[in-house]
Formats: C-alpha cells, sequence, structure tokens
C-alpha cells in the first residue's frame, strides 16, 4: 500500500496521508480493536486520513502479528500494528522472539492508568485503610486481578505494594478471568482490593459497586477527580498502559513523519475527543525518540519487578 504522500496533501494542506492498513494483534471488540478502529475513525473523520481500513490478526498473545509485519516488511509500510504493555511484558518473558526495538516505532497515543478499587461496603477507605489490613494479616489481604499472574494487574499490585514499603512476593494475588467474578469475590470478601484498568474502575464507581483508593496517574484524573493518586497517599509509584502504533521495520522515513504528523494533528480535532471521552482515555502522546524513551523505562521497571517476583 504505497503512500502518495505528494499527492496526499489537499489544497488547503489538511489531508496527511492517503490510506492507512490498522493492524490489530487481536480479536474484535479488545481494547487493541477499539484504539485501532477509534483512532482510524478519528483521523479519516477529521479528513486527516483519505481512508482507513482493519484487519484483526490473533494468535500467541499478539505475538503472530508481530512476527507477520517483520517478515512481510516492505509490503506492509502502509501498514500501522496497534500494541499496549504485553509487548513489553510478554517479550521479557520470552512468549514472543521479538521486542519493540524490531519495529519501527511511530507513536504512543493514549494510556489507560491503574487503580485499586474495593467493594462499596469495604471498611477500607484509602491505601492507608489497606495497608493497614495488610500489616495485622497479609494472607487475609488478597488482592485479586483480571490477567494471569505475572500479567498486568498483578504486577501493577506488586508495584503499588512495593513502592508501599512492603515486599511485593509476600502479597497474595487471585487471579480472575472475567470482571465479573472478581467483583462477585470483592463483594463476598475472598478479595479485600482488586487491581484493574482505571476506565473500568471508574465504570464500577459509577455503577455503585466500589470505592477507588488509589490510581497509578502522576494528577488525578478528570474522570474520576475524587479518585486520590498513590503519589498523594506516599507512595511513590505511577504506571501506564499505554497504546500506540509501531510500523514494519525499515518503513522510510518520510512516511513515518507523516503517519506522526497526522495522529499528531488527530488530538485538536473534535472527532477524537469524541472517541476519546466515549472510552474514558488519557491522551499521553510520545512520538518517535520519546516513544522509545518511555518504552525503555518501562522495561526497566517492569523488568526489574518481574525479577524479583520471579517470573524472569
Amino acid at each position: 500500500m504505497a503512500l502518495g504522500l505528494g499527492s496526499a496533501a489537499m489544497a488547503d494542506g489538511h489531508q496527511v496521508v492517503d490510506s492507512i492498513h490498522f493492524l490489530i494483534p487481536g480479536g474484535a471488540g479488545g481494547g487493541w480493536d477499539g484504539t485501532a478502529r477509534g483512532t482510524g475513525e478519528a483521523l479519516t473523520g477529521a479528513g486527516l486520513v483519505g481512508t482507513a481500513s482493519y484487519e484483526n490478526m490473533s494468535g500467541g498473545g499478539g505475538g503472530k502479528a508481530i512476527g507477520f509485519l517483520i517478515e512481510n516488511a516492505e509490503s506492509n509500510y502502509g501498514t500501522l500494528m496497534v500494541n499496549s504493555t504485553p509487548i513489553v511484558i510478554r517479550s521479557l518473558t520470552g512468549v514472543f522472539p521479538h521486542n519493540f526495538r524490531d519495529l519501527t516505532l511511530v507513536a504512543g497515543t493514549i494510556g489507560d492508568y491503574a487503580a485499586i478499587v474495593v467493594g462499596k461496603d469495604s471498611p477500607v477507605n484509602s491505601m492507608a485503610d489497606l495497608l493497614a489490613a495488610y500489616d495485622a494479616d497479609p494472607s487475609a489481604t488478597a488482592i485479586g486481578g483480571g490477567s494471569v499472574p505475572g500479567g498486568m494487574d498483578h504486577l501493577v499490585a506488586a508495584m503499588v505494594m512495593e513502592a508501599a514499603g512492603k515486599d511485593a512476593l509476600g502479597v497474595k494475588y487471585i487471579p480472575y478471568d472475567a470482571g465479573g467474578k472478581a467483583m462477585a469475590a470483592l463483594l463476598s470478601g475472598e478479595i479485600a482490593a482488586l487491581s484493574t484498568g482505571f476506565s473500568e474502575a471508574v465504570d464500577l464507581a459509577e455503577a455503585g459497586e466500589v470505592k477507588i483508593i488509589g490510581v497509578t496517574s502522576p494528577e488525578r484524573v478528570p474522570a474520576a477527580p475524587d479518585a486520590m493518586t498513590m503519589m498523594e497517599q506516599g507512595i511513590d509509584t505511577t504506571f501506564v498502559n499505554w497504546r500506540g502504533f509501531f510500523g514494519a521495520p525499515g518503513m522510510p522515513e518520510e512516511q513515518v513523519a507523516a503517519y506522526q504528523d497526522a495522529l499528531a494533528k488527530m488530538y485538536d480535532t473534535p472527532e477524537w475527543e469524541e472517541v476519546r471521552a466515549r472510552n474514558g482515555w488519557v491522551n499521553i502522546h510520545n512520538n518517535g525518540a520519546d516513544f522509545e524513551a518511555f518504552l525503555e523505562d518501562q522495561e526497566k521497571a517492569i523488568g526489574d519487578l518481574m525479577k524479583k517476583l520471579g517470573f524472569l
């Protein structure tokens, strides 16, 4: 899919790219799918991109799509693949033979912070309360999550407890395969708290099911202005599950620049704001070299924690 960059600029200089093909490493309806389709919707709706097409390629926890992009690089310079924090986690654990350095880094575009929540009737109202309960009886203060041991929800819980001065290895983590089961466990007292994505936490809090006792953002997030950050509570840690876009290795520089330009301009459009607000995403824009530095920092922080927890 060639990009007619010269012809792409319309008379008013508005359209930046003719077409983008989005490669989605998972199935329909997931976070990657929503991110790619929402981004394409905003880019085309705002007139920054002529047309957008989409391809779901599940398999290997995202590894199949990464391998495909690397093996068929030259024929895929018109393709952007969406990915997120798992590309870092799964590369570290060796699930993927590749990592983000094997791809062209285009831009990080959005993020979803993490949150710790408790049931609406829980006596716990803050991280201090949770830590006091943990100190009193660690085995009775389990934290649940929607991902496997060593997955993101577990790492966030461990990161927070470690930053609060507790031994991350001592934290009892119970995985649930679905949000509904985790909520039932929270309400029955099987777990004391739940580690989850911020947008999910906001939905649960608005439904009156949980209290958000800590968010991993550097500052409070407007979507839940009453929810205190970990930093405010003396727990020196932040974490964001970023999502962003990658190109095939060797993508020509002018093409990378055109994609980056289109994505940068997208943030100022009402079309993007509508998509962003609808999904509860946070704008976190990291371009090119900034994206690489961000990923390297995250790789180090996650890698150190996974070593401590015995996952590496």
